[in-house]
């Protein structure tokens, strides 16, 4: 990863923009009547949704690299090793959320030195490092069943936007109680930003263990989905390579 910053350094760098774009532009909502969060800033309330966009798009790496392997014929050289089966997919989903640990950190750190304020301190920015990298991890484990499936990097890559439609089709960038139409339907629906809400609960009302654990249950859930859809793709490919 240090080796190849093109990797990693645009799911850190993006966020960071559009955060000081919204920050700035969209200062003056936290006074409109019925915004839900009186008395924090713009960029308060963009925190959580800024760290899970960076991890989202970070979480895409695990699987890439497991398509260059299979793309490269390094994941054959490793099936004839005598490796183990599991460790193959538990390595890729422990790189996505020990790297989505990592980004989440560097973000924090970055809007705190630009003036962001987390009401629960500490407790909250942890909180809100682990439900960021284990939602890496869950995203990560469809990405990975992807490149199990199709074993195409392209393939693999060419999913982004439908993360980005996700990621502003939430709460991300706007509260939910002032949208209307099906963009406000749509949003409210949104599993992310049931995991949005929680989260900014914790940054911006102070550590919370129902939201927390909201928030954990949500990402849980969609893990369990993408990691049983993951086993069995590698079941599929194991079966024939055998």
């Amino acid at each position: 990863m240090v080796r190849q910053p093109q990797s990693w350094a645009p799911s850190l760098f993006f966020p960071l923009l559009l955060a000081a774009v919204y920050s700035s532009q969209f200062s003056k909502a936290v006074n409109l009547p019925d915004f839900p969060y009186p008395d924090i800033s713009f960029l308060d309330f963009i925190l959580p949704a800024c760290v899970i966009q960076g991890v989202l798009f970070g979480s895409t790496n695990s699987a890439t690299d497991l398509a260059g392997d299979i793309e490269n014929s390094f994941m054959d050289r490793l099936l004839s090793s005598p490796v183990s089966r599991p460790s193959i997919l538990v390595a890729r989903l422990a790189s996505a959320f020990v790297y989505g640990l990592f980004q989440a950190t560097i973000l924090i750190t970055i809007f705190y030195i630009f003036g962001a304020d987390l009401a629960g301190g500490v407790p909250s920015a942890l909180a809100l490092m682990f439900v960021t990298s284990l939602l890496s991890m869950a995203v990560g484990s469809f990405l990975i069943a992807v490149a199990l499936r199709t074993g195409s990097q392209e393939v693999v890559n060419s999913l982004f936007p439908l993360i980005f439609v996700f990621i502003f089709i939430s709460s991300a960038f706007f509260p939910v109680e002032l949208m209307e139409g099906w963009y406000g339907a749509i949003a409210k629906w949104n599993p992310l930003t049931w995991v949005i809400d929680w989260t900014r609960g914790l940054t911006v009302e102070g550590f919370s263990w129902a939201n927390f654990i909201k928030a954990v249950g949500i990402v849980t859930a969609i893990a369990v989905i993408g990691v049983t859809i993951a086993i069995g793709q590698l079941k599929k490919r194991l079966a024939a390579a055998s």
